[in-house]
């Protein structure tokens, strides 16, 4: 794989990487183009509940947030697996989906057609500008690996850094175990 990434991988950050953004994140990509990327951090829950954060959601299920990234942190975000009931949704791969029309995702998460564990929210984004992410691969700050939809859906937060590493196998499960503490919100 090299140091190509696309749309449908994962970031996984090296064990040493001390941005406290970035520290033992793994962030998927949702958009890689010549002129930048972009992808949000998956393993960086917030303490708030979309009902928090967006006037009309009345459900009994408590929608969770996560911290996406440092661009943009005034944006919500959506990435899920119903790209079939919600147009405009952008397919990033197979069961995965990012966006879509707001007013018909509300609707749908107030008929019970979307639940918590179809989509989860972020607040901002992870961006890089033209040649940015070639150069922190090139320098070694990632390690790139598929991302798989239960990496978003069904993983804990805590657990996902050691998970993706193990799941690449090699090496990189002997890099999982080296010890260091996470920077969660």
């Amino acid at each position: 794989m090299g140091n190509k990434v696309k749309a449908g991988d994962i970031l996984i950050a090296q064990p040493f990487m001390e941005d406290g953004n970035f520290k033992r994140s793994v962030i998927g990509i949702t958009e890689h183009r010549s002129d930048g990327s972009v992808g949000f951090i998956l393993n960086k829950p917030i303490n708030i509940q979309l009902q928090e954060l967006v006037q009309g959601v009345d459900s009994d299920e408590n929608y969770s947030v996560y911290f996406g990234g440092p661009v943009a942190s005034d944006t919500i975000h959506y990435i899920h697996n119903v790209g079939e009931l919600l147009e405009d949704s952008t397919k990033i791969k197979n069961g995965l989906y990012w966006g879509g029309n707001f007013e018909k995702l509300i609707f749908l998460i107030q008929s019970g057609l979307i639940r918590k564990n179809n989509i989860r929210f972020y607040i901002g984004y992870s961006g890089w500008s033209q040649g940015q992410l070639e150069n922190e691969l090139t320098s070694g700050s990632w390690i790139i690996s598929e991302w798989f939809s239960n990496y978003t859906f069904q993983s804990k937060a805590n657990k996902l850094w050691e998970e993706a590493l193990k799941h690449k196998g090699d090496k990189y499960s002997v890099i999982a175990q080296i010890p260091g503490k996470r920077n969660y919100n």
